[in-house]
């Protein structure tokens, strides 16, 4: 009990292991297709969580701060009027709109924060799994925009409309760890382009914090000079 008491204590105050295991259960939560109050009510309370997070992990200048604590306002504001059943499409998109922001704002955040450490600690490890999920739901929230504001942009031949969340969640995965295995694929100009935005993304992402997690290791494990030097 106290070893669960301990391991509990640490991971309260690693918020980027929290992003990591609210996004997991949102994932578990969407293998239950079901649009019913219920699944849309937890689905948006998971949703909330993973913004307030966010708001924890995006406390950087005064400026910054202030940025991406409106993105969360506004994306919980909107997101909250669709979940009351006000189904415009305008304020769908700018729900998304704020919700990619935050997600944006939270992935800068993180990413200030890891190249600004010099020793390779395990919330670094948490934060470079959070900004890559961080980055993957927050391109997922713009292709959602896009199908919103330009209907056909993404094709599927088993299916026609406006495809899931799941789909394009799996799209991004797909793109930005370039694995290229799903089976939905953009078709308008502007699906493209984010497409391509996101697929450098990945590519810059993966050698970046790769190479700085080497660095870090290597430097933790570098010989203190000043006794070398006695």
């Amino acid at each position: 009990m106290q070893a669960f008491i301990h391991v509990w204590k640490i991971f309260r105050l690693l918020p980027s292991a929290w992003l990591i295991l609210l996004q997991f259960f949102i994932l578990i939560l969407s293998v239950a297709v079901n649009y019913s109050m219920t699944y849309r009510t937890l689905t948006w309370l998971l949703g909330v969580l993973v913004l307030l997070v966010i708001a924890k992990v995006i406390r950087q200048t005064p400026m910054f701060t202030f940025l991406g604590l409106s993105f969360v306002g506004g994306a919980v504001v909107f997101s909250s009027l669709s979940l009351l059943g006000i189904d415009h499409p305008m304020i769908q998109v700018t729900a998304h709109g704020f919700e990619a922001a935050a997600y944006f704002s939270a992935a800068y955040g993180l990413l200030r924060y890891m190249f600004e450490d010099r020793y390779l600690t395990i919330d670094e490890l948490f934060a470079a799994g959070a900004v890559f999920t961080l980055l993957a739901w927050g391109f997922a929230f713009l292709y959602n925009m896009c199908q919103l504001l330009v209907p056909g942009s993404f094709y599927n031949s088993n299916m026609t409309g406006l495809h899931s969340w799941l789909d394009l969640l799996f799209l991004s995965f797909s793109l930005q760890s370039a694995t290229g295995l799903s089976d939905l694929m953009p078709v308008s100009a502007p699906a493209r382009v984010l497409a391509m935005l996101q697929m450098f993304c990945g590519v810059m992402y993966l050698a970046l914090i790769v190479s700085r997690l080497i660095a870090l290791q290597y430097i933790a494990h570098l010989p203190n000079r000043d006794k070398t030097n006695k």
